[in-house]
């Protein structure tokens, strides 16, 4: 064959050769990831691309021919099963690696402790590594969490899983204060809005009773009263014990309200929307007391005299049972 016909093939052949490399060279290279599993948001190529290099996964458009010839990446969780693995590897991957899921009930309420030994008891997480990152990522020891029903793939992390909570919570929680109030101050919405709240879901009986609970307790505050409410002691690994004459005096905590004015120095447990709605807008009343009556619900007054009646009535029904 003549050498002028040959070059042609040769060239043709470097080029494929230098294309070979650099595709083995770019697409073999590892990635390291933080977490085995992430939730990929709805949205175009172009937009999941932008999202994972906000999250710290360079890609480019290059990767997106790639991702375009495998399909379309899955939206919501996706479980990788390594955190290390080579680009090409992570671009089938994102297209084709749908985590199983599990539901994550959180309730209002209950404690972050409380829901951290579930997560121990149901799922094997350990408490101890649960509780200490949590510490480490949440601005307060409670109330950061925001009460809703999670799915998040199975087998994920605890680091990850907490990571995940705190940062869910934290984002809907600044999202309400900038619609309620127009700025987030972290200070005002927990150490008052939140608090607030808190008690207000350990103490009422209903939905219905948030905003007048809620009227109690401004209105204690205001009149510099001691808001000696029990549900201010079920706090961390309290959440479920009764509140008893002798706990009351025993408890020496900014979270006795019995023994100490104005509201404790955080929230006392996770908190839902009414809770919080019945705390930024309370109802309009005088009360100063209330008593749990026989049907679960409150009795309330603006009388001591009354609520003096109100509890004698309790105990006198109580006896008859």
């Amino acid at each position: 064959m003549p050498i002028k016909k040959l070059k042609p093939i040769f060239v043709i052949s470097e080029l494929v050769l230098v294309f070979i490399v650099v595709f083995l060279f770019y697409f073999g290279r590892p990635i390291h990831l933080a977490s085995a599993q992430m939730k990929i948001p709805p949205g175009n190529i172009s937009s999941t691309l932008l999202y994972l290099n906000r999250h710290h996964i360079p890609v480019t458009k290059i990767d997106e021919i790639l991702i375009r010839r495998f399909g379309y990446p899955q939206k919501g969780w996706i479980d990788l099963k390594t955190k290390s693995l080579t680009r090409l590897d992570f671009l089938y991957q994102l297209t084709t690696a749908k985590a199983p899921l599990f539901a994550l009930k959180v309730i209002p309420g209950e404690t972050t402790l409380w829901l951290f030994r579930m997560l121990s008891k149901k799922y094997g997480y350990s408490e101890k590594v649960l509780r200490n990152v949590y510490l480490r990522l949440a601005p307060y020891p409670e109330g950061v969490i925001f009460a809703d029903t999670y799915l998040l793939p199975k087998g994920i992390h605890e680091s990850d899983l907490v990571r995940y909570l705190v940062k869910q919570g934290i984002l809907r929680h600044k999202k309400l204060a900038i619609k309620v109030y127009g700025k987030y101050d972290q200070k005002f919405w927990f150490e008052k809005i939140v608090t607030i709240a808190s008690i207000i879901q350990k103490e009422a009986a209903n939905k219905e009773e948030m905003p007048i609970i809620a009227s109690v307790i401004y209105n204690r505050l205001k009149r510099k009263i001691p808001l000696q409410m029990d549900g201010t002691l079920n706090y961390g690994l309290f959440s479920h014990q009764k509140i008893t004459p002798e706990r009351i005096k025993k408890d020496t905590t900014p979270f006795n309200t019995y023994r100490h004015l104005g509201l404790p120095p955080y929230p006392v447990c996770i908190v839902g929307l009414d809770a919080i709605k019945a705390a930024i807008k309370p109802a309009k009343t005088n009360y100063l007391y209330f008593v749990k009556g026989a049907n679960g619900r409150h009795k309330f007054t603006n009388s001591y005299k009354k609520h003096l009646l109100n509890i004698q009535s309790v105990k006198n029904r109580n006896k008859k049972r």
